[in-house]
């Protein structure tokens, strides 16, 4: 995951950041205090993610019936970056705030969203660019909440034969750096896929709301710990295997750097085997 000291396809001078959030089930006769639905609990771990470090940038833990937009409300906004979203976020009094404090958004169109055309430009087909368009809101409501034009970019993905309608608030990025700018937004799914998969936040070791975010927050500082390492200490271990280092790094008599450097350690590599299906 972490390639250099920017993972990003697209070099822009401006931070970018993807927003997202995950959900971690929980058992709602255990954990009465995050209510979710009527027959489950559930806690949300919304992440404000760097997607040129990989590192999160901000981090907000809720109950699972917290909406994902309330966390637009409390992340940092910084002048100039860009914030990458789904449509999940598509709430425009709030993106109206990204454009009044001047930081650029690019997020997923909803599908059943009014508007009108007031410029066109010319379409990179060849990109898979269907349409590059200014627009004005016409609902009722969100022309109120988003008074200015916006800039609407219909892109077809020849790959999954898919097309997907983007907004956004900057007019000087070319067309293809902002579906690119989109497909970067994968990285923050990566981020929840890893800490699950290697770190333990699915089941709990206790039962209260502090318990839960305590660990919780320790994963997460695990995580940012092997960034760290790897980023310092130049490493080209993948971040599983630099976690499996450090665990060992207690019973041995020598420096950390010296441990990544022992070969015969064959029990911290990473397994990337095809496994089958069991039919």
């Amino acid at each position: 995951m972490y390639k250099g000291d920017s993972q990003l396809d697209v070099k822009l001078k401006g931070n970018v950041f993807a927003l997202d959030s995950t959900t971690v089930d929980l058992c709602l006769e255990v954990f009465l205090w995050a209510p979710f639905r009527s027959t489950k609990a559930a806690i949300k771990i919304h992440t404000l993610l760097d997607l040129k470090t990989s590192i999160p940038e901000f981090i907000f833990i809720s109950e699972g019936n917290v909406h994902d937009v309330n966390a637009m409300d409390l992340i940092p906004l910084q002048k100039g970056s860009y914030y990458v979203m789904d449509k999940a976020y598509v709430d425009f009094a709030r993106l109206y705030n990204f454009n009044e404090e001047r930081s650029y958004f690019v997020v997923r169109a909803k599908d059943n969203m009014q508007f009108k055309r007031i410029n066109s430009r010319t379409a990179q087909k060849q990109f898979g660019i269907l349409c590059d368009q200014d627009i004005l809101l016409t609902g009722i409501n969100t022309r109120k909440r988003y008074p200015e034009k916006l800039r609407r970019i219909k892109f077809y993905d020849s790959e999954y034969d898919r097309t997907f309608a983007f907004l956004t608030n900057n007019f000087k990025l070319n067309a293809e750096t902002v579906t690119q700018l989109y497909k970067q937004r994968w990285g923050v799914e990566l981020f929840f896929k890893w800490i699950k998969q290697n770190l333990k936040v699915q089941s709990f070791w206790g039962f209260s709301e502090n318990a839960v975010k305590t660990q919780i927050w320790v994963a997460i500082t695990v995580y940012v710990l092997v960034a760290i390492a790897k980023k310092k200490l130049k490493l080209t271990h993948s971040p599983y295997e630099i976690l499996q280092y450090i665990s060992l790094a207690p019973f041995e008599k020598r420096s950390i750097t010296e441990v990544f450097l022992n070969n015969e350690n064959q029990d911290v590599k990473e397994l990337k085997c095809i496994q089958l299906k069991i039919i």
